[in-house]
C-alpha cells in the first residue's frame, strides 16, 4: 500500500498547495531546454536528416541526466527514498493550478469581462485569443482542460505506477519538450520530431484511460460514441482521443475552427450537444476532478485486494 499512500499524499499536496509558487523544478528545466536548443539547433543550412538528429542528442541531453539522478535518489526504500519519490509526483501534477487557471477564466466570462477572459485564456492555450468572443474563449478553455486533464493528471500518475519516480520524471520531461519542441512548424519540424514522438507513445495508454474514465463519469454512451466516431479526424493520436470523450461526457460541441498564428484553421467538430458557455467551463474542472478521485479509489481497491 505504500505506492497507494504516495499517491494519495502527492494529490492532497497539489490540492492544498498547488504548483510551487517559485523555482518551480520544470521552469527551470525550460530554460536547460531552451539554452540547449541554442548550442545544438545548428545552422540554417543543415538538413533534415541532422536537423533531427541534433533533435534526437538535445533531448537525450536534458532528459536522460535527470532520470538517471531520479533512479539514483529514489532507489533506496528508505523513509528518504520515498519521501522523495512522493515530492516528484507532487511536483509532476497540475490538477489544482489548471482548475485555478480555468476557475480564473470562468469568473470573468460570468462577469462580463471579455478583455479579461481573454488576457488569463493565453496562460493556457497557444492559440490566438485577441479577437475571441466568448464563447470561443469558453471552448478553448474545456479543451484545454480536458487534454491538460491528460497530460498534468493521469499520464503523470499512471507512469508512477508502473515505473515509479523515473517513470513520472521521464514522462514530464518529455511531456514539457514536446511542448517546446513539438511544433510542425518550419523551426521545429524537424529538430522536434524525436520530442514529439516519445510524447505520443508515452501519452498512447494514458489517453486512452482517461478517456474511458471522462465516459465512466459523464454521458457514458455518448462520450464513448463520439471516442468512436470523431477521434480518429483530429490531429495526432492521442489528443483527439481525449477532448472528443471528454467533450461527448459533458455533452458539448467542441472543436472547430481556431486561430493560430495569425492563421485560421479547420478543426474538426468534437463531442455532441450545445455550444460551450462559463458555466460548462466549471463543469469540466469538475469532470477531471471526479475522474482523479475514481482513479484513486481503483487504485486502492487493487492495493487493498493485492495485498489481501
Amino acid at each position: 500500500m505504500i505506492t497507494e499512500l504516495q499517491l494519495l499524499v502527492a494529490v492532497l499536496l497539489d490540492t492544498a498547495f498547488g504548483d510551487p509558487k517559485r523555482f518551480h523544478p520544470l521552469a527551470g528545466f525550460g530554460r536547460i531546454a531552451l539554452k540547449t536548443e541554442f548550442f545544438l539547433y545548428g545552422s540554417e543550412a543543415i538538413n533534415d536528416s541532422r536537423r533531427k538528429l541534433l533533435g534526437v542528442v538535445a533531448w537525450s541531453v536534458v532528459v536522460l541526466p535527470l532520470v538517471v539522478l531520479t533512479v539514483w535518489l529514489t532507489q533506496d526504500a528508505s523513509s528518504s527514498g520515498l519521501i522523495i519519490a512522493t515530492l516528484l509526483l507532487y511536483v509532476a501534477l497540475g490538477s489544482q493550478s489548471l482548475a485555478q487557471h480555468a476557475m480564473a477564466v470562468s469568473a470573468a466570462l460570468v462577469n462580463n469581462d471579455t478583455a479579461q477572459a481573454r488576457q488569463q485564456i493565453q496562460m493556457m492555450v497557444s492559440r490566438d485569443t485577441a479577437t475571441m468572443q466568448d464563447s470561443d474563449i469558453s471552448r478553448a478553455t474545456i479543451e484545454s482542460v480536458l487534454e491538460n486533464g491528460n497530460d498534468a493528471i493521469f499520464a503523470a500518475l499512471f507512469w508512477f505506477l508502473l515505473l515509479g519516480a523515473p517513470g513520472v520524471v521521464l514522462y514530464r520531461l518529455a511531456n514539457t519538450l514536446d511542448a517546446m519542441w513539438g511544433y510542425r512548424n518550419q523551426r521545429y519540424h524537424a529538430f522536434g520530431w524525436f520530442a514529439a514522438r516519445v510524447d505520443d507513445v508515452l501519452n498512447w495508454v494514458p489517453a486512452r484511460l482517461t478517456a474511458l474514465t471522462y465516459a465512466l463519469v459523464g454521458k457514458t454512451g455518448q462520450a464513448l460514441n463520439c471516442w468512436k466516431t470523431q477521434a480518429k479526424q483530429w490531429k495526432g493520436f492521442n489528443p483527439g482521443v481525449v477532448m472528443s470523450a471528454g467533450a461527448g461526457a459533458l455533452g458539448l460541441e467542441l472543436g472547430g475552427a481556431a486561430q493560430y498564428h495569425g492563421q485560421v484553421v479547420a478543426r474538426p467538430v468534437l463531442g455532441q450537444g450545445k455550444q460551450p458557455n462559463a458555466l460548462d467551463i466549471k463543469r469540466s474542472v469538475q469532470l477531471v476532478q471526479k475522474s482523479l478521485w475514481l482513479w484513486l479509489t481503483i487504485i486502492f481497491l487493487m492495493g487493498v485486494f493485492y495485498a489481501v
